[in-house]
Formats: structure tokens, sequence, C-alpha cells
């Protein structure tokens, strides 16, 4: 109920935000909740479960507002209805509602160590989200030794940067690193910063090549690639439900592991 309550405000904030960054904080408002009903409901009344749930409901809540807008954005650009943006929406939400557990079904079905690590979905945001939840429970007792002295380190050093960069202007501003952009991998992992990374030097190399067309084109790409990466997810969770095993793996060892594979393949 505390949840329902403060979410609109805050689904207000974040569809504000989105619409200036391009960049839903739906996250850092789920963990928010995370930290405050974990903390108020205790470890001995199940405050990870209370925590959890109350990041789930206030996830879907603000993350819904920013992507209505950004949806509301893309219809202005288009000369699309608003009405009829708004209806989809809300067919979408409805089919969601059945979609979504079905689809958790077929991967809790198909992969048995579904949010192991190591697994072929180790769900790193479970893990994540989890232990946060511990945190905001137990308190910083938990944490490994100096970690809160690093979070302050980089927390400053973000702050730092991002204040040179504004400074400079954007003439020298370009050659300096986006903060944000760097900790991505280090928060959700390298399986979609690689994708980020590869698609960003693809468009370098076609801005240098055709800049209209790069322009035009290049967020239609961008999102038929994210839109065939996320529906291969289904037809690859029916071919596992199925037994069948790829033809080719490929794997990215480090140098030591990979001397020692070509050394057990070469006896």
């Amino acid at each position: 109920m505390v949840i329902y309550i403060f979410a609109p405000a805050l689904a207000f904030c974040n569809a504000y935000g989105c619409g200036l960054t391009e960049g839903s904080l739906a996250s850092t408002y789920g963990t928010l909740a995370i930290f405050v009903i974990g903390a108020w409901a205790g470890a001995s009344h199940g405050g990870v479960l209370a925590g959890l749930a109350a990041c789930g409901v206030m996830m879907n809540i603000v993350s819904t507002a920013s992507d209505l807008s950004q949806d509301f954005k893309t219809g202005y650009v288009t000369l699309s209805s608003p009405r009829s943006m708004f209806v989809s929406q809300l067919i979408g939400t409805a089919m969601g509602c059945i979609i979504s557990p079905c689809v958790f079904w077929l991967f809790f079905k198909a992969f048995k160590d579904l949010g192991t690590p190591g697994s072929q979905y180790p769900a790193p945001y479970a893990t994540v989200y989890r232990n946060m939840a511990i945190l905001g429970v137990d308190g910083f007792s938990s944490l490994p030794k100096n970690c809160l002295y690093l979070c302050y380190g980089f927390f400053g050093a973000a702050i730092l940067i991002n204040l040179i960069k504004d400074a400079l202007g954007k003439k020298w501003a370009r050659f300096i690193p986006n903060p944000m952009a760097m900790a991505i991998p280090f928060y959700i992992g390298l399986y979609i910063a690689i994708d980020m990374c590869v698609g960003s030097l693809i468009l370098f190399i076609w801005e240098k090549i055709d800049n209209a067309k790069a322009d035009a084109f290049g967020p239609a790409v961008a999102s038929g690639l994210i839109c065939g990466d996320g529906i291969w997810t289904l037809p690859s969770s029916i071919l596992a439900l199925a037994g069948v095993k790829p033809p080719i793996c490929m794997k990215f060892l480090s140098r030591g592991t990979n001397a020692k594979v070509d050394a057990f393949l070469g006896s």
C-alpha cells in the first residue's frame, strides 16, 4: 500500500527524467524501495521478500510511466494518434499479464539451472537484487572489507568526471568517457555491453560512409536488431525443451585457460 501511494509521484519524476536523458532510472527507484521496505520489515518479518516485492511493484509503475512517455514521443515523431498509442499500451499491458507468466514458465521448464551463475541464463539481475535486499535487511556489516570505501571513491570519481566533462565544453568533452556508460558492464555484465559496443562501432563506420542514411535509418536498424534478439529467446526456449543442442559453441577464455585447453586438446 505504501509503494502504491508513493509510486505515482516517483513515476512522474522518472518519466520527466527519461524524457530529458533517454535513460530510465526505474532500477534506482526499485533499489530505493528495496532498502526502505526491507529495513522497515526487518529480517524477522521476511524483509528480503518484502523488499523484493516492493521493488517489483515500484519498478513496474515507474518504468511503465517512462515507457508510455517514450511511446507518445515516438508517436509524435511518426504522426501517430495519441489515443491509439494509449489504447495500444493498455492492450499490451493486458497481454503481458498473460504472456509474461507463460514465458517465465517456459524458461523455468526449459532450463533447469535458470538463475544459477555460470548457466546459459544466469539471470544476473536476480542475484544483484537479492543481495541488495539482504544488504537492506542486515545492514552494511555483511559487505566485504573496504567495499564502502570503494563505493565512495567511485561515486566521487563519477561526479568529478562529469563536472570536468561539463566544464570543458563540447570540443574536448567528447574525448572524456561517460561514467554511466562505463558502469553498465559492471552492473549487468558484458552480454549487453558487447552488443552496444559493436553496434556503436557499426554506426560510427556507417556515419563515416554515409552520414545522411545513418541518421535516417540507424534507429530503425538498431530497433530491428534489438527486437530480433529478444524474439529469438522464444524459439530458443522451444528448441531447448525439445532437447536440441546447438551445432557450434563459442566461448571467450582467458589466456591461461586457453593455453590449458590447447595443451589438453594437443595431448
